[in-house]
């Protein structure tokens, strides 16, 4: 063990844990939004109580979500400077817009709907929750396009004298085809999320509160939630396919990697099951659907998909010596892993609307249970799938241009690494009891009353409204 392995279990376990906040807020900043809306243009009391009780969550949420992510970003010059130093000049853009231009936009929003309720009119106060939703969703483009140049390098140029890559077009890593595919995929998973937590929460009250007389307010929520997640599941597995061809384009490795794909394939066969050597090397044995991968690497049936050991005898020849494999097993189990898990919060949501069809009442315990699992299945999905976004890319750290091993701090020892690892993992591991703990507590609550008095209509005159907001 070295410097490099634990900077990279560092930077992969801040990610992953970071990662669990983001798809949530992503998703549900947008669920509450159209909750208020609901409220808004009906004035049913059902959309208000919603509208409090899952922003109150989404708020818990989005809280930590920030921490975790500015963390996060100190690792590029504490343990990665190297890294940082090389792609500074491209990598620094869409972050610098992100922090200024969408994290600006969405926190201030966020307060002004936090504590605008009985203060601000009540369309000023609609759209502070539907510019903060903007303001996330514009802040993942950003973010995503920044890492989307580690997977395909474009609109940059190498300064032979600085050694570092310098930004030349800075639409194209805007529009970089690998990002323009990942935001909307990433956004479905988001909502794969966001959806899955609704019907968790609605469906445990609408179980175990029979006779409550919010009950169909969790009658709401659990059929809206549902149908976030099938048309989530849906936008997933759309978006996904075109991802796997570009994927196929520009990372021909890591979709090699991803199937076990060994020798070069014309047509190639989609593996179900292979089981590999010990050393990640060859096949052993494998059960495979014919064509299925040709189709969904090159859109073709017969179309080619190259496999590892040709791909590895490439780029050695083009780049030297060395190994371009990644870790086969990782790469080939995290990417099912994504694919059953997301499929199974979708099939779950399929169940829940069955459970209440003509207006019945579920109360299959087996059905809670698998509600309640619903939000932790796509959670997994995700991290698998940035662990295979990830991984797949390895060894390099910008694809093509700088390996993984040339981006480590060269100052920083194996010492220093370590003790910022262990701290920051008892930090999250912290956080992650609090977050927990306050989700269950407001999630049990229930959805709040609403007798407080609601946001000060526009039509109001000035001189009718609360003397604090007219001054």
């Amino acid at each position: 063990m070295d410097a490099l392995d634990v900077a990279r279990w560092q930077f992969g376990v801040t990610t992953v844990y970071h990662f669990l906040f983001v798809p949530l807020t992503i998703g549900l900043s947008v669920l509450v939004a159209i909750l208020q809306t609901m409220w808004h243009r009906t004035g049913n009391e059902r959309y208000l109580k919603l509208t409090k009780f899952y922003g109150k969550l989404f708020l818990i949420n989005f809280a930590m979500g920030v921490v975790t992510g500015i963390v996060q970003e100190f690792q590029f010059g504490m343990n990665w400077s190297d890294y940082s130093r090389f792609v500074g000049d491209i990598f620094g853009a869409p972050l610098a817009i992100e922090a200024l231009v969408a994290f600006f936009l969405e926190s201030t929003f966020i307060g002004l709907w936090i504590f605008g309720w009985d203060r601000l009119p009540k369309r000023a106060h609609l759209a502070s929750i539907w510019a903060a939703a903007i303001g996330t969703n514009l802040s993942a483009y950003f973010i995503l396009a920044a890492n989307s140049f580690m997977q395909n390098p474009v609109g940059y140029r190498l300064n032979p004298d600085t050694g570092r890559a310098e930004l030349t077009d800075f639409p194209a890593v805007l529009t970089n085809k690998v990002a323009l595919i990942t935001f909307p995929h990433t956004l479905a998973g988001s909502f794969l999320v966001a959806g899955s937590l609704v019907v968790a929460v609605g469906l445990w009250h609408l179980i175990r509160n029979r006779d409550s007389a919010d009950t169909g307010a969790y009658r709401f929520a659990t059929k809206f939630g549902s149908w976030v997640v099938l048309v989530a599941s849906a936008a997933v597995l759309f978006t996904g396919d075109i991802q796997g061809k570009i994927m196929t384009d520009v990372q021909p490795m890591k979709m090699a990697a991803a199937e076990g794909l060994y020798t070069t394939e014309s047509p190639a066969s989609f593996s179900v099951l292979t089981v590999g050597s010990l050393d990640g090397s060859r096949e052993l044995f494998a059960i495979k659907i014919p064509y299925l991968l040709s189709y969904l690497g090159t859109g073709d049936p017969n179309g080619t998909v190259h496999g590892i050991n040709d791909l590895q005898a490439q780029y050695a020849s083009q780049y030297g010596a060395g190994s371009y494999t990644p870790i086969i097993p990782v790469t080939y189990w995290s990417f099912r892993f994504m694919i059953a898990f997301g499929m199974a919060a979708g099939a779950i949501a399929l169940l829940v609307l069955w459970s209440q069809r003509k207006g019945r009442t579920p109360s299959s315990r087996w059905l809670l249970r698998a509600g309640l699992a619903m939000p932790v299945l796509p959670l997994l999905a995700n991290s698998f799938g940035w662990i295979f976004t990830e991984m797949g890319r390895q060894p390099w750290i910008v694809f093509g241009e700088m390996l993984t091993r040339n981006g480590v701090s060269r100052s920083v020892s194996l010492t220093e690494v370590l003790t910022s690892f262990t701290a920051f993992t008892l930090i999250y591991a912290t956080l992650a009891v609090i977050e927990v703990k306050l989700l269950l507590r407001y999630a049990r609550a229930g959805v709040p009353d609403v007798n407080e008095q609601p946001p000060i209509d526009d039509t109001t005159d000035d001189a009718e409204r609360p003397l604090a907001f007219a001054y």
